[in-house]
C-alpha cells in the first residue's frame, strides 16, 4: 500500500523508577529485577494518558496541518464513556475531527497502521494521526513481582499519509494472529460486566495486572518465529533484507529472543532497560526513539512486531 510514515514523537514522563526503587515494594531485589526483565528503570506519570498522549502528538504533528482523523491505540482508558480518543483530540484542542480507538492490547499500534493504511489507501482520510499512550503503572500489583516490575509509563504516536508520486515509502506486508488458547497467561479482569465495580465479589486485584511470564514466553517465541517467517515468507525476503526491527519493548529476554530468529542485536532497537514495558506504546516510542537518533533513513525496510495479550502476535513490513 502506497502510505507513508512522515513523522513519529514520543514523551517520557520525567520521574524515573529505577529497580532499585522498586525492590522493597516487590520483595525483591534490584538484581532479580534486572536479570528478571532487562528492566533497570522505567517512567512513571502523574499526567493522565491523554496529556501523555497529546504530547507525544504534538511532537508527531510539528507545525503541519491538523489530522483528519485521530486513532488511539491504547489499552489504559482513561474511563468507559466517552472514548479515551475524544480526551486526546481534547488535550490536543481539536475539533470536529473524527476520532476512536483500537484495543489490541501490547499490539494496539501496530493494528491501527493496518487499519489507518488501509483507510488512507481507499481516498476515505489523507492524513491521520495515530497515538499510544499508557499509564499502566496504576494497574501494577505489587503482590505479583513478575508483572510489576516490568511495566512503565509514556506515549509515542505516528503521522500517516499518501506517499507522494516519486518516493517508494510503503507498507509491504502485514500479519496479524491470535491464539485463545493462551487468554488466561495476561489478564485484568475487572472493568468489565465479569467483575463489575457494582458486583460484591469483585475484589481489588480483578483491578490489577497479573501474567505468567514463562508461560507467555513459551507460547509467543514458538508463534513469533512461525509468523515472522510467513511475514518474510509472504514478503519475498529474509532477515537480511530487513535494515532495523522496532519490537514492542516485552521485556529483556523476549527482544534476546529475536536473535535467535536470525536479527543481530545492532539492528534491533532494544530501550527496555530504561523505559521498561509501555504497553502499546512502547512500539511507536521505539520506533520515534530511532527516527531521532538517525537509525532509519528513508527507503530503509523496517520490521515492526510484537506479541500481545489473548495471545495474539503480528508483525509489518515497511519502506521507510
Amino acid at each position: 500500500m502506497r502510505v507513508k510514515i512522515v513523522s513519529t514523537g514520543h514523551y517520557l514522563p520525567p520521574r524515573v523508577e529505577t529497580a532499585e526503587d522498586l525492590a522493597p515494594r516487590v520483595g525483591r531485589s534490584a538484581r532479580w529485577i534486572e536479570r528478571r526483565t532487562g528492566v533497570k528503570e522505567r517512567r512513571i506519570s502523574d499526567e493522565s494518558m491523554d496529556l501523555m498522549g497529546a504530547r507525544a502528538a504534538k511532537a508527531a504533528l510539528g507545525d503541519g496541518p491538523p489530522p483528519d482523523l485521530v486513532i488511539n491505540a491504547s489499552l489504559t482508558p482513561i474511563q468507559l464513556i466517552p472514548d479515551s480518543s475524544i480526551f486526546i483530540q481534547k488535550a490536543l484542542g481539536l475539533e470536529g475531527v473524527g476520532s476512536f480507538s483500537i484495543h489490541a492490547t501490547c499490539l494496539s499500534f501496530l493494528v491501527a497502521l493496518k487499519t489507518a493504511s488501509a483507510m488512507i489507501e481507499s481516498g476515505l482520510h489523507r492524513r491521520i494521526l495515530i497515538v499510544s499512550a499508557e499509564q499502566g503503572s496504576v494497574c501494577r500489583d505489587f503482590e505479583h513481582p513478575e508483572s510489576a516490575v516490568l511495566i512503565g509509563d509514556g506515549a509515542g504516536a505516528a503521522i500517516l499519509e499518501p506517499t507522494p508520486e516519486g518516493e517508494d515509502s510503503e507498507f509491504i506486508q502485514h500479519v496479524f494472529q491470535t491464539y485463545p488458547s493462551g487468554s488466561n497467561l495476561a489478564e485484568l479482569r475487572g472493568c468489565g460486566t465479569r467483575a463489575h465495580p457494582n458486583d460484591p465479589n469483585t475484589v481489588t486485584v480483578d483491578n490489577l495486572f497479573r501474567m505468567n511470564g514463562p508461560g507467555i514466553y513459551k507460547l509467543a517465541f514458538r508463534k513469533v518465529a512461525k509468523m515472522v517467517e510467513e511475514l518474510l515468507g509472504n514478503a519475498g525476503l529474509n532477515q537480511k533484507d530487513i535494515d532495523l526491527v522496532v519490537p514492542h519493548q516485552a521485556s529483556g529476554p523476549a527482544l534476546d529472543a529475536l536473535g535467535r530468529m536470525g536479527f543481530e542485536p545492532d539492528r534491533v532497537v532494544n530501550l527496555v532497560d530504561k523505559i521498561g514495558n509501555c504497553i502499546a506504546a512502547s512500539l511507536p516510542m521505539a520506533l520515534a526513539t530511532a527516527e531521532a537518533q538517525g537509525r532509519i533513513k528513508r527507503g530503509d525496510r523496517i520490521l515492526l512486531l510484537g506479541t500481545g495479550a489473548g495471545l495474539s502476535v503480528g508483525g509489518t513490513i515497511i519502506r521507510w
